[in-house]
């Protein structure tokens, strides 16, 4: 009989290995996790950490949405997670947008029962007093989560290694993995099963089963900025241009004018895929995006343009001066066929990978469901409604 060194070896702790890990780690398997960082620097620390459930698209996203948003709860109680639990808030600037909003209020938010009020008059008004009442409406998403990924990450590692025992190894690059082996810079280690969760790297591990899927890298520009007068945020802001770029709405009838309008008066904000979004950390300031530039790699280059375009969204939306604190490139595994991949690649090796940048939202459901589905107690989790 062999021994193995693991029942389980995921390689990647950005978010999705981590998710398997726990997922794994809770049913009593021995865990390993390699990363070749020296912490989680990749999509899980550059976003916004928010897990949106009312954005998602109906049918297998959603389901997984609202899986990860209980899963939040629970591991945000273990490891001590700042998880703002207040919900989102999306603006609707304009006519078109404040269409569409009614239009999913009234259609598919009561058929399919995303969690969700339209603020308009006193409500809105109300609101962090009176900050954002130059807007039309506001949808609030009460099912949706934020929190703080650069710090929640390294929380939920020390989490992992402290109370249930997985074996984390970092600077430690996995140069080749196969049945029941993992090669790596710190040895070579023995698993009954490995997870390569190793994020839009296409090319270190598994490149001919990953280049059949046609994956390419999403880079979006990305800024922390602290407003001039004050706001305690606890909500995840969006906008309606979120509306033509989120599946819940992007598909409704009434997302035809909300493009027509920004063709009409803003091209540039389609040309750069720009929709703002904004996210408060713990500390008052605010993350602040994004753009969305797709390729096979990842260009260094940021431009001064896009930035120039997302402050002026985000101090219109906000109602205020900001000043920048930090830019940073966002980038995540894009345009595959479908919004996740689950590769079962040969013998006791899988390969789970995003195509779309809801790893926070969904990937606790994802490693909940992949690693039930590997010890044969449920179905592989399928991105495309069967």
């Amino acid at each position: 009989m062999h021994h193995y060194d693991c029942d389980l070896l995921v390689v990647g702790a950005g978010m999705l290995g981590l998710a398997h890990a726990w997922a794994a780690a809770k049913r009593g398997l021995r865990v390993k996790v390699c990363e070749r960082s020296h912490t989680p620097l990749g999509a899980s620390v550059r976003n916004f950490g928010q897990a949106l459930v009312t954005g998602q698209a109906p049918g297998p996203m959603l389901d997984l949405a609202r899986q990860a948003h209980g899963l939040w709860g629970e591991l945000g109680a273990a490891a001590g997670l700042a998880l703002k639990q207040q919900g989102s808030l999306l603006f609707a600037r304009s006519e078109a947008e404040e269409a569409l909003l009614e239009a999913f209020c009234a259609g598919r938010a009561r058929e399919l029962d995303y969690r969700v009020e339209l603020l308009r008059g006193a409500r809105l008004n109300q609101l962090y007093d009176g900050r954002f009442e130059h807007h039309r409406a506001a949808l609030h998403g009460l099912d949706d989560q934020q929190l703080y990924s650069r710090e929640a990450l390294p929380q939920i590692i020390a989490y992992l290694a402290r109370e249930l025992g997985v074996d984390f190894h970092f600077s430690t690059l996995v140069r080749d993995v196969e049945t029941g082996w993992a090669h790596t810079t710190a040895g070579r280690f023995s698993a009954r099963q490995i997870l390569v969760c190793s994020g839009h790297d296409y090319q270190t591990l598994l490149a001919e089963p990953l280049a059949a899927l046609q994956p390419q890298v999403c880079r979006l520009q990305m800024l922390r900025a602290r407003l001039k007068r004050p706001l305690d945020l606890q909500h995840a802001l969006l906008t309606g241009l979120s509306c033509v770029h989120y599946g819940a709405f992007a598909d409704l009838p009434e997302s035809a004018a909300i493009r027509a309008q920004i063709r009409r008066e803003q091209p540039a904000l389609e040309a750069h895929g720009i929709h703002l979004l904004i996210s408060p950390t713990p500390y008052g300031e605010l993350i602040i995006g994004d753009s969305h530039d797709y390729g096979s790699d990842a260009s260094p280059f940021n431009a001064e343009a896009v930035d120039r375009l997302l402050l002026e969204l985000a101090e219109h939306t906000l109602g205020g001066e900001l000043e920048v604190l930090e830019r940073w490139q966002g980038v995540y595994g894009a345009r595959g066929p479908a919004p996740f991949s689950v590769l079962k690649v040969s013998d006791g090796v899988t390969a789970v990978l995003m195509h779309t940048g809801l790893g926070m939202s969904v990937g606790l459901a994802l490693g909940e469901r992949t690693v039930a589905a590997l010890l044969g107690d449920g179905e592989w989790p399928r991105a495309l409604a069967a």
